[in-house]
């Protein structure tokens, strides 16, 4: 991927991409990277969603809010939600399960296999709609726009002066649901920042 040169402004930087944005914005001492790329060699235009976020925490306890389930529930899902449910059998080829539930008591199921794992550096796994049960289903199960029943999700840490350094992509995002998207997991970063110890 190669980018034009950047252009700078007071609190943001933007770098323009032939096929998206990149914005970085420093807001209460967090550094916030966000990215699109357009895929437009389908029939539908999908985006792989890119976000940078360094915690304010060591790498051992970013990588078990992503590998065990007590820290997982902390975190995942937008501020709005809690996660009441979740499953991770944490090994290549293992699955997990876990519930997002809004103050209107629904919970909204996903499900994913591991694909990658390199122990405190890198996860990668499917990501799907889900019921309850881990049977993958339809966005349309939830009344959201259609979209492939898999994405892919990829995640990259590094520790550096006691603080995580994390990379995240999710690709396959319908071009309609990127923001929302992106909302999403930053809104669900913020809880992990502030939330798992």
């Amino acid at each position: 991927m190669y980018f034009l040169p950047q252009i700078v402004y007071p609190f943001q930087l933007v770098q323009v991409h032939s096929s998206g944005a990149i914005i970085v914005a420093l807001s209460k001492q967090k550094l916030y990277i966000m990215a699109t790329n357009s895929n437009s060699s389908t029939m539908e235009k999908k985006r792989t969603i890119t976000i940078k976020r360094v915690f304010n925490l060591p790498l051992n306890t970013v990588w078990k809010a992503w590998s065990e389930p007590a820290s997982f529930k902390k975190w995942w899902g937008p501020k709005e939600y809690t996660c009441p449910d979740c499953s991770i059998d944490f090994k290549i080829d293992g699955k997990y399960l876990a519930s997002m539930q809004g103050a209107d008591g629904k919970k909204i199921w996903s499900t994913g296999k591991y694909q990658e794992i390199v122990p405190k550096k890198r996860i990668v796994y499917t990501d799907s709609f889900a019921d309850s049960q881990g049977n993958i289903v339809p966005a349309s199960y939830y009344s959201m726009p259609e979209m492939d029943t898999t994405t892919l999700v990829t995640v990259e840490l590094e520790e550096r002066d006691g603080k995580t350094n994390m990379v995240l992509q999710h690709t396959g995002i319908p071009d309609e649901m990127s923001d929302d998207c992106m909302k999403g997991w930053q809104s669900s970063f913020d809880k992990l920042e502030e939330e798992v110890r």
